[in-house]
């Protein structure tokens, strides 16, 4: 089995005694209500997603990551995950103490364990990750929007937070025994904000061809407006896994945790938590993780080879489509013929069809998968 990045799988989830004794003392603790995207990320690192972190980055490990795309130990990390706090707030807590992190339904979540309090520069911040400070980039938006200082330190999770994909839910622990379970020395993971299509399809079964085990992990949380619903991507894949995946081969898991947007960073990011759930291959396509025009195609490709020390291969896919001449779909590789007799699979083509409530031909999505899209009254988010 593949080693955890950072070589350790964390583990901050409290258990028994130590949670009871956590709970014991909650109401003593200076309290701070965190969004449904913190607790994420809470969970993240508790359940060892995010490993090797074991909590909030300190002000080293920020510079670091911004400045050379990783930690100050040098392991490879792109995307900072931070907690944000008004000035006033950062200034009421003093290093050294806990602090209780609590859903907005006031629900104990975690407890931070404050080592550091530091302020940052939300352009700057934001020109390092996404490589522009358009505020029309839902990421820049994002880091602008944010409160004035950080919060560093450990965190230990009291409690899970129950939502409504918890079926689909497995950790990095969960996920290493299942894989060994079930033989595969060998796994790649797919990263997916979208319903399948039939290129996804290509893509996913042409990897698997190399490896024992399929891996395909949609992330769950938020995205920019007009990307499907969480519920929309579960139910198609569902579908589309039912009729046309071996079950042997193929798992299905979700990962919760919002977008960025980042694309090169981000591809990083992807491949370092599917090495933590046990995947030793991912798969990167065109434009990954990106949006609008902000980066190159190709360039969540590229990047790959400024981490040699990352510890999962990736698979790249450049371009594919279908071919009416052959009958299949192709790449750049294998097909002879001219653009003229290639269907390209066009999210933007493929959500006006549904939006219309018509059908895409099935050359680029299953019918099956298509009507599980069309039955959801409103299948994109506002």
């Amino acid at each position: 089995m593949i080693q955890p990045h950072g070589g350790k799988l964390v583990d901050r989830t409290l258990k028994g005694k130590k949670k009871d004794e956590a709970l014991a003392r909650a109401g003593r603790l200076s309290r701070l209500v965190v969004d449904s995207e913190l607790i994420s990320d809470l969970e993240n690192i508790a359940t060892g997603v995010y490993s090797p972190l074991e909590g909030f980055l300190g002000e080293a490990d920020f510079r670091s990551v911004l400045e050379t795309s990783r930690l100050s130990s040098d392991i490879p990390w792109t995307i900072p995950i931070v907690l944000d706090v008004d000035r006033k707030t950062a200034d009421k807590l003093k290093t050294g103490e806990e602090v209780l992190l609590a859903a907005e339904d006031g629900r104990p979540v975690a407890i931070l364990h404050l080592d550091e309090k530091y302020s940052y520069d939300k352009g700057e911040t934001a020109e390092k990750i996404f490589g522009t400070r358009d505020p029309a980039h839902p990421g820049v938006a994002k880091v602008l929007g944010m409160k004035d200082d950080l919060l560093a330190g450990p965190i230990d999770l009291i409690q899970v937070t129950p939502t409504p994909f918890d079926r689909w839910k497995l950790t990095p622990k969960e996920t290493r025994v299942l894989f060994e379970a079930k033989g595969w020395r060998t796994v790649v993971g797919f990263q997916t904000r979208n319903t399948p299509h039939i290129g996804h399809e290509y893509v996913q079964k042409a990897a698997l061809t190399f490896t024992d085990g399929l891996f395909i992990n949609p992330v769950i949380g938020r995205k920019k407006k007009g990307d499907f619903k969480d519920e929309v991507i579960l139910a198609s894949y569902e579908e589309a896994i039912r009729g046309y995946y071996i079950k042997e081969r193929t798992v299905m898991a979700i990962l919760q945790m919002e977008m960025r947007y980042a694309g090169p960073r981000e591809a990083i990011h992807h491949a370092i938590l599917r090495k933590n759930f046990g995947c030793t291959h991912i798969i990167i396509g065109r434009d990954h993780a990106g949006v609008g025009s902000y980066y190159p195609p190709f360039a969540a490709q590229d990047i790959f080879a400024d981490f040699p020390d990352l510890g999962i291969v990736p698979m790249f896919f450049r371009s594919f489509s279908y071919c009416r001449t052959c009958g299949s779909v192709v790449n750049e590789k294998v097909c002879p013929h001219p653009p003229a007799d290639h269907i390209q699979f066009s999210g933007t083509k493929i959500r006006d069809l549904l939006v219309k409530g018509e059908c895409p031909p099935p050359e680029l999505m299953r019918p099956e998968v298509a009507r599980v899209i069309m039955a959801f009254k409103e299948p994109f988010n506002e």
